[in-house]
């Protein structure tokens, strides 16, 4: 089992920044991919950026391509998430995740790849 727990969420004016951070308990962390994912209210939850275990590969959803960044630290066993130029639209609860499976060899981004999930971090963004 592992635990995950994120900070770094708040309220910030468009065109701001916020690094979010999620740390997690497992002893293993760097063998597994991690995963940033949001959910506006009355919205499906959606992938933001993933990375890889070994962390050289990345993911991101278009919507967030050039603005947010997603890092890691295994030696800290934390994932980051930076975010600049923030828009209206990327306000919801940001949630991180863990993949079930380890060394995974390609970027892990499908939902159900992901079974360890921390309680989320909320970010609204005002305009």
């Amino acid at each position: 089992q592992v635990q995950l727990v994120e900070s770094g969420g708040g309220s910030v004016q468009a065109g701001g920044s916020l690094r979010l951070s999620c740390a997690a308990s497992r002893r293993t962390f760097s063998t597994y991919g991690m995963g940033w994912f949001r959910q506006a209210p009355g919205k499906e939850r959606e992938i933001v950026a993933a990375i890889s275990w070994s962390g050289t590969s990345t993911y991101y959803a278009d919507s967030v391509k050039g603005r947010f960044t997603i890092s890691r630290d295994n030696a800290k066993n934390t994932v980051y998430l930076q975010m600049n130029s923030l828009r209206p639209e990327d306000a919801a609860g940001y949630y991180c995740a863990a993949a079930t499976t380890p060394f995974a060899t390609v970027v892990v981004t499908a939902t159900p790849a992901y079974g360890y999930w921390g309680q989320g971090t909320q970010v609204t963004v005002s305009s």
